[in-house]
């Protein structure tokens, strides 16, 4: 692969992920980790990305709407291993709540044909489940974010007051060292709390380039989530950070 498209694959990958590895990004590129290490290097004097030990951030502009089918296509099997696993935890007959985001799309096509009440403020869940006869499907209504296919704003909010879920399934931008979940977009964070508090448990669905992630924006503390489910390889002292806040921990 020639330089300039290797460099534009990297921040692609850097940029959906928030964060990569320079073992990662030679496995998916066919390089070298010193080919990556030399690319980082270059981007990151060029300002267009962050060089930090072992891999590589977002930089401060890379977080921009990308389009959802762009951001779906990356890390796709493991974002449906954790997808599959969250679907077991599913019961007949339970109301559950599905943030935005692609895993949670993936999780919406594995509960498909099941006799459960669907609570989203999903576009991408409404497309996956809209003519399913079992799934009583209900979409929270508010202003249309075409590039996240998500609603937004004081009515979602409202509208999610009034719900009692048994779970909730939720996504996040980064986990951070300590544990905290964070998120780069303001108007999602206040729903993204509101959906904690409307769920008898939280599961937090996130693939292994989510730990740290990116994202400056808190939603809460491990302290709220019940459940992560995530892939082997994710970050082992985060990991063990959550489990001692007394989160259950499933590897997949």
């Amino acid at each position: 692969m020639l330089q300039h498209l290797r460099h534009a694959e990297i921040m692609r990958r850097v940029r959906l992920a928030g964060a990569t590895s320079v073992s990662d990004l030679a496995r998916q590129l066919g390089v070298s980790p010193s080919t990556i290490r030399r690319d980082l290097e270059v981007l990151d004097r060029d300002g267009t990305l962050r060089r930090v030990r072992g891999g590589a951030l977002a930089g401060v502009d890379a977080d921009g709407d990308l389009p959802f089918a762009e951001v779906a296509a990356v890390d796709e099997q493991e974002k449906d291993a954790v997808a599959r696993r969250a679907a077991e935890l599913v019961r007949d007959g339970e109301v559950i709540l599905l943030d935005i985001g692609t895993t949670t799309m993936r999780l919406a096509r594995h509960l498909r044909g099941r006799r459960i009440t669907v609570v989203t403020t999903s576009l991408a869940v409404l497309d996956v489940l809209r003519n399913d006869p079992d799934v009583e499907l209900l979409l929270l209504g508010g202003m249309v974010r075409r590039a996240y296919h998500s609603l937004v704003g004081v009515l979602t909010e409202e509208a999610l007051g009034q719900v009692c879920a048994d779970r909730v399934f939720l996504g996040a931008s980064g986990v951070r060292p300590d544990g905290q979940l964070v998120d780069t977009t303001l108007a999602e964070v206040p729903l993204k709390r509101a959906m904690i508090a409307a769920a008898g448990q939280v599961v937090l669905l996130v693939d292994r380039h989510k730990f740290p992630g990116t994202g400056a924006l808190r939603v809460c503390g491990p302290e709220a989530v019940d459940v992560v489910i995530t892939n082997e390889g994710a970050d082992e002292a985060i990991l063990a950070n959550l489990r001692a806040a007394g989160v259950e921990v499933v590897l997949v």
